[in-house]
């Protein structure tokens, strides 16, 4: 795969990473995900890195998994792993793709450590609708629009949609969505509760850089800590929510952040995070 076709660029502590692929309306190739998931996991390791950007160029954010694979392929592989013959395949591929595939990709976006911002340009669809619903931030330009196309292709939804839409908009609503594969301008998307602001398209990419900037000079981990916390509260019951709130409030308690917090509220000065 060209390089080219994921851009990756740092500038100001905020990685910016941007699907380009514009005539295919960034739909994602096995390559680029993986590239994808390799610059997520860098950049949540990376201490220089205190906020990641995901946007696409052209007129689509993502159009999902490139279909021209074929049916695996659709999943996020070309690869025929424990076939008998060409186009043959026994039970357990599909499963085996997907996990390795679609779900490995929203898990690196899930799991990131730091804060994670989705400036949908355009069509976001299918995978690339989950992409978007992954990130912790999601900006929208006017003309975005995030369609649930799996039913239009006879498909189960993949890339941990199931998962992410019944906890950003309830079950019925998710329903709804999946059921009939309708595309969602962004307005009604933020009506939802799917985006976080609707931006005017020509604004986009300037509101994306204000708000990685502001999160690239706030507390890294304390950020991290507080995404973790989010992400999992969902699924826990108060119990364990609380146990984990704790432990993080431990483990940050020990960074150099927290402690200039406290102190800047003491001296009546800005906090200067670092990041660390």
């Amino acid at each position: 795969m060209p390089v080219s076709e994921v851009l990756h660029v740092i500038e100001g502590q905020v990685a910016h990473l941007t699907l380009n692929r514009p005539e295919a309306l960034n739909a994602l190739t096995p390559d680029q995900r993986d590239r994808l998931i390799r610059l997520l996991g860098e950049a949540s390791a990376d201490p220089e890195v205190r906020a990641v950007v995901l946007t696409g160029t052209g007129r689509g954010f993502c159009a999902g998994a490139d279909l021209r694979g074929g049916a695996v392929a659709s999943h996020g592989s070309t690869a025929s792993t424990g076939t008998t013959g060409p186009g043959e395949r026994v039970a357990g591929d599909v499963a085996r793709v997907i996990r390795d595939g679609a779900q490995r990709l929203i898990a690196a976006v899930l799991d990131c450590e730091k804060p994670v911002i989705a400036a949908v340009n355009g069509t976001a669809a299918g995978l690339g609708a989950h992409l978007a619903l992954a990130c912790d931030l999601v900006l929208a330009a006017e003309s975005a629009r995030f369609i649930e196309v799996f039913v239009r292709r006879g498909l189960v939804p993949d890339g941990g949609g199931a998962y992410l839409l019944p906890r950003l908009v309830g079950p019925r609503r998710a329903k709804e969505l999946m059921f009939f594969g309708d595309a969602l301008p962004a307005a009604d998307a933020e009506r939802l509760g799917l985006v976080n602001r609707v931006v005017p398209d020509g604004e986009l990419d300037k509101t994306a850089r204000e708000w990685a900037a502001r999160l690239a000079t706030g507390p890294t981990r304390a950020l991290a800590l507080t995404k973790q916390l989010v992400n999992a509260s969902l699924d826990s019951d108060r119990a364990t929510a609380f146990a984990a709130e704790a432990a993080a409030q431990e483990i940050n308690m020990t960074t150099a952040d927290a402690q200039e917090g406290v102190a800047s509220f003491v001296e009546r000065r800005s906090p200067e995070f670092r990041g660390r």
